[in-house]
């Protein structure tokens, strides 16, 4: 929805402040440049309330730290005041690029790191603002969701300590299992879904796609991600179909059951383009195997859509399925690390979230339904009549 039409005449919850934790300062700062404009721009007769104080200023960041002691523990600083504030808290709890000194030694930050800075930030916060939201785009352990034999539930406690904590909502995107939310039924969590922004950089790149049941195809890699190959396969109007993984029950390699074979449901591919839509690329072992599969069912082209790339085996595998012809884009977002070999790469199309995450803010600062900013179905129809008549 264009920014002019927003209604965001409320008072605002609080007097607005960002908090970007280490590694995810990129995004904030991005966050940050759209706020600064969109308020400097609003016109808006209570801009000189009381209800207002602080509503327009040069940055909503504020200075934050957490330093680290010689056997690696560390403490959170917030450097500005918070009382009475509306506090966004970003984290990158995937970002393995940053070390701290361990007894002498470079210790890379691990998710229980990121996670355990996050809970200082608000320990530092001491109960002064008016409200805590995290913004969590990977939710912490949220592969660890469900129980299969005596073992822990990770997100659910972790979700229960933020709470605990005191933090009122909880925004993540694409959460693994959307149910864990009910580890914590009482208070805000959503998780949103980037449909649309996959949508736009496709088409933003491809000028030759045939948009209807003839020529295309979504694809769900597993039967844990139909919901959101249906969702995109409605919006586009287009047929769906589905791989399930036969798995090896009696062995486990790598702390999983090793995958034997990739079964298609759904109808024929010959001659289709493909998009192949997931949560997130771990080591992409499962989503190249999908692709090749695909390319021996004579697919057109095939692009893979993934709202995390970890890509925790590297990019060599992607490289080779490029040069031989079984993918031909990936497409994920910034809302984790990116390295710079990954922007680089020629198959790879990156979505910028950070307008859309500063449109969460904006909003839910304003305490404004954020209803429609969570189902882009609209959006999706205005931008499918621009492609096709050429006007993207």
């Amino acid at each position: 929805m264009a920014e002019e039409k927003r209604n965001l005449e409320t008072i605002p919850a609080g007097s607005l402040g960002i908090i970007t934790l280490a590694g995810c300062q990129t995004l904030g700062e991005q966050v940050d440049h759209y706020l600064v404009n969109w308020r400097q721009e609003r016109e808006s007769e209570h801009k000189n309330s009381l209800a207002f104080s602080g509503y327009q200023r040069d940055s909503y960041i504020l200075k934050s730290k957490v330093p680290r002691f010689g056997t690696g523990e560390g403490k959170g600083v917030i450097l500005e005041s918070v009382r009475g504030m509306d506090l966004y808290l970003l984290v990158d709890v995937v970002n393995y690029s940053l070390t701290y000194s361990l007894c002498g030694h470079e210790n890379h930050m691990s998710p229980d790191d990121h996670f355990q800075d996050l809970k200082r930030i608000i320990s530092a916060v001491g109960g002064k603002a008016r409200r805590i939201n995290v913004i969590m785009p990977f939710l912490y352990e949220s592969r660890q969701h469900k129980r299969s034999s005596r073992e822990s539930l990770d997100c659910a406690i972790a979700l229960q300590e933020l709470v605990k904590m005191g933090v009122d909502n909880i925004i993540t995107f694409d959460a693994h299992d959307p149910r864990v939310q009910n580890a914590i039924p009482l208070h805000g969590f959503e998780t949103v879904q980037p449909a649309y922004q996959f949508i736009k950089n496709l088409l933003r790149d491809q000028k030759d796609l045939q948009i209807d049941s003839d020529h295309m195809m979504v694809i769900s890699p597993d039967e844990g991600g139909m919901g959101r190959a249906i969702y995109i396969a409605n919006v586009l109007g287009l047929d769906m179909g589905m791989f399930y993984k036969r798995r090896d029950y009696t062995r486990v390699v790598n702390g999983r059951n090793p995958i034997v074979a990739h079964e298609f449901l759904g109808s024929d591919v010959d001659s289709k383009d493909v998009i192949v839509i997931d949560d997130m690329i771990s080591s992409g072992e499962s989503v190249l195997e999908v692709a090749a599969a695909l390319k021996k069912r004579k697919a057109r082209k095939i692009f893979i859509c993934s709202t995390f790339g970890l890509f925790t085996n590297g990019l060599e595998g992607f490289d080779k399925a490029y040069e031989d012809g079984n993918i031909d884009r990936v497409l994920t977002t910034n809302l984790i690390y990116q390295t710079p070999e990954l922007l680089e790469r020629e198959w790879y199309i990156n979505c910028n979230m950070s307008k859309y995450v500063a449109y969460l803010i904006d909003t839910l600062n304003h305490d404004t339904s954020i209803s429609d900013l969570l189902d882009p179905n609209e959006k999706i129809q205005k931008l499918l009549a621009k492609y096709r008549a050429n006007q993207l």
